[in-house]
């Protein structure tokens, strides 16, 4: 006898619509916010699953927010240009001419690349950066020193957020279109500032009151000590996880802006494996983890 694998590949395929249908249902008219960085980024299949998944989720009623970052993109710039990148605690020091860097990379480069692919993908998106709308007030970056904080080291136009206006975002949503958003701010003297993707797209979670946070990284999720995946946790739960070590070094400003989501009234923040083809939409449209969940309580 001979297996019909056309036929059970067919079965297998409307199981999972048919499982996804509750998650659609649930979500319908919500916003999320999508944090979109890391490998999914810069490998041109993940980019185009990528596309496709926000495409998706437009489409079954859910309304999409990209926020992206661009750090390997912005350090290949400088080199050509003959400039080193200098960071000072894990944050780009951003002078004058790095600052035009940023946003000629952000904001021209990838963030046009981002548009095209999910208008190829079927999907109508629109560019934006902070300045557009008003959307992203600044005020340079206070960085004091971590093992000594009466030190204030001077990152140059590094921004820290004063204000988010979502109304050109609400109103691009609201015709249908899905906004990609560059993490460049405008100060009081209409001077730019570099932001961390990271915080714009917490705080625009936050804003927006998004249902969900979904931030694609480089990692599969947070991880216990032994190395495996939990699926599933509370603010009071990751408190307790970097009290004992277990979550610690370059994780915790990966989680920052997740937990500042999670206690301002997003739903739930989800860290996400980029690297995992898909990864996004079996996340949110399945019952399986592709990643760790960190629920409001």
């Amino acid at each position: 006898m001979t297996l019909d694998t056309t036929a059970t590949t067919a079965r297998d395929k409307a199981q999972i619509l048919a499982q996804a249908l509750p998650y659609i249902r649930q979500f319908h008219g919500k916003t999320m916010v999508i944090k979109y960085g890391g490998n999914a980024m810069t490998e041109p299949a993940l980019q185009q699953a990528f596309a496709e998944d926000v495409v998706l989720l437009k489409l079954v009623g859910i309304n999409p927010v990209v926020v992206h970052g661009g750090g390997p993109q912005i350090e290949t710039a400088l080199k050509r240009l003959g400039k080193q990148g200098h960071f000072i605690q894990g944050m780009r020091v951003t002078d004058d001419e790095t600052m035009e860097v940023v946003e000629w990379v952000l904001a021209g480069e990838v963030q046009q690349d981002i548009v095209g692919l999910i208008n190829q993908a079927g999907g109508k998106a629109v560019g934006l950066t902070g300045r557009d709308g008003g959307l992203i007030r600044a005020r340079k970056l206070r960085m004091l020193d971590q093992k000594d904080p009466s030190v204030e080291h001077d990152v140059g136009q590094v921004g820290d957020i004063e204000a988010i206006d979502p109304a050109v975002v609400k109103a691009l949503q609201d015709d249908q279109f899905i906004p990609v958003v560059s993490p460049i701010g405008f100060g009081a003297r209409n001077e730019s500032y570099n932001i961390n993707a990271n915080v714009v797209a917490a705080r625009l979670a936050m804003v927006l009151q998004a249902e969900k946070l979904l931030m694609l990284t480089n990692i599969p999720g947070v991880l216990d000590k032994a190395g495996q995946l939990l699926p599933e946790l509370t603010p009071a739960g990751i408190d307790a996880l970097v009290q004992d070590g277990t979550i610690s070094g370059g994780m915790i400003p990966k989680i920052s802006g997740a937990l500042d989501a999670s206690r301002s009234g997003v739903n739930a923040v989800h860290i996400i494996d980029g690297r995992v083809p898909h990864s996004m939409l079996l996340e949110v449209l399945t019952d399986q983890a592709f990643g760790t969940m960190i629920k409001k309580s």
